[in-house]
């Protein structure tokens, strides 16, 4: 839900996905294209809910798998790429060392902070966020919070 829009956009959709029920992999599977348009999603977006409903994800053992075992696993599907599978573990399962160096806040946050001339590429903050190791989650914390003060709109944070 949170991919590409705006955080006020996410919680907005996800609110009417919560509230329409179709929070439930069982309920997202079979949810027709009305129900889900209805909440806020894309074509797109859908076919991705549809796509994380019926896959073999177990998220129970997601939360004793290593981050790179994670990243693995969500990645396998559909619509999930790197920067999501980064976010769940940073979000959802409350990882230290969980860094979504493909986020275009944390990267805009970085070149303000170290006064780059150019943004870093998500390579280049990869290798930046090596030193942060293994707080990475605080350090993209850190960077949301100052890309937020200093543009006057949030990162996700």
């Amino acid at each position: 839900v949170s991919q590409q829009v705006s955080v006020a956009s996410a919680a907005a959709i996800w609110g009417r996905v919560e509230e329409a029920g179709l929070h439930e992999r069982a309920a997202m599977a079979k949810a027709d294209d009305e129900a889900l348009r209805a909440c806020g999603l894309s074509r797109q977006k859908m076919r991705y809910g549809r796509a994380l409903a019926t896959s073999d994800v177990d998220f129970e053992a997601l939360r004793h798998a290593p981050d790179d075992a994670v990243i693995k696993s969500l990645t396998q599907v559909t619509g999930i790429g790197v920067w999501t599978a980064e976010i769940y573990a940073k979000f959802s399962l409350g990882r230290a060392d969980a860094f979504a160096a493909g986020d275009l806040a944390l990267q805009e946050g970085a070149k303000m902070l170290f006064q780059l001339e150019e943004r870093p590429t998500e390579k280049e903050l990869r290798v930046m966020a090596e030193a942060w190791r293994p707080w990475r989650s605080v350090a993209a914390r850190i960077l949301w919070a100052y890309y937020a003060q200093e543009k006057r709109r949030e990162g996700i944070g």
